[in-house]
């Protein structure tokens, strides 16, 4: 296959297949919750039900279809579950970083976001798993993000957006608001669900489900990249749990039949950058607040 100067790539990855898709996955433990001050003072860290419960079972399913996914964590966690994060990456995926505690990040002073950004780092280096990806809580970057990444060794960045492509030496792997689970489920995002179908309800997961899969036949067709995006914390419902590993049996068959390159996303996002003229100007990020 040959491509045009400055066109997008004619297929991905090594073996050139007509699109591209990660597995990832948002948040653990009680991160989240100690940043938005919802966790009980008097009740002790170490044992949510997301690590402890919902975890194990993610890994499994993803160890029985062969797939490899990227974890997006918060730093805290490295201080909480170190022996989760380990098998996460024992088990052949990707940790990447999450913020320290999910704080919101988009406005953020420049000091604060390099502190951030270096004590997570840290404790995640401690660990040896140094972080190359980064998915900013809120899923949009500060003007100086780009800068403070790299300055790290970080190669990629993972905001809210459309059309895998580089900003300033990153690969940039952006995912969609309304493709995620929390958009179905989470009261939070009734707005938005509000402006697209006329009501705030929470959707169910057969809902999710038919729309992952319609998603994944449109970016076969367009021969682009998706990033898949679920939050463990809400996958213990079984009914949710079923609507997740339905999406990744459609996945597996579409990797099964030589359609889609699916990969961590450190991989995908070393091609592009190994790519990058192909990938001019085809990255639109999302400003939607969340």
């Amino acid at each position: 296959m040959s491509d045009a100067p400055g066109s997008a790539p004619a297929g991905w990855g090594p073996r050139r297949l007509r699109a591209a898709v990660s597995v990832t996955f948002d948040n653990l433990g009680e991160a989240a919750d100690l940043e938005r001050g919802l966790w009980p003072a008097d009740q002790p860290l170490g044992n949510h039900f997301s690590v402890r419960r919902v975890l194990p079972r993610i890994l499994d399913l993803l160890d029985g279809l062969n797939l490899r996914a990227t974890f997006f964590v918060e730093g805290l966690n490295a201080r909480i579950y170190p022996e989760s994060l380990l098998e996460i990456a024992a088990r052949g995926h990707e940790v990447g970083y999450h913020g320290w505690r999910h704080e919101y990040w988009a406005g953020l002073d420049p000091a604060e976001e390099a502190r951030l950004l270096e004590r997570g780092v840290g404790e995640l280096d401690g660990l040896g798993l140094r972080p190359r990806g980064f998915r900013p809580p809120g899923g949009r970057l500060n003007p100086g993000s780009p800068r403070l990444l790299g300055d790290l060794g970080f190669t990629y960045c993972s905001p809210a957006g459309e059309g895998a492509g580089t900003l300033e030496g990153l690969a940039v792997l952006p995912f969609a608001w309304r493709l995620i689970d929390a958009y179905y489920y989470l009261p939070r995002f009734g707005a938005l669900r509000r402006s697209d179908t006329g009501s705030d309800t929470p959707l169910p997961p057969a809902r999710l489900r038919k729309a992952l899969d319609q998603v994944l036949g449109e970016n076969l067709r367009r021969g682009g990249y998706l990033s898949l995006l679920f939050h463990p914390f809400l996958e213990d419902q079984e009914d949710r749990f079923a609507a997740l590993r339905g999406s990744l049996e459609k996945l597996r068959s579409l990797v099964e039949e030589g359609a889609v390159w699916c990969a961590p996303c450190h991989e995908i996002a070393s091609w592009v950058r190994e790519h990058s003229g192909r990938f001019r100007n085809q990255t639109r990020l999302d400003p939607t607040e969340t």
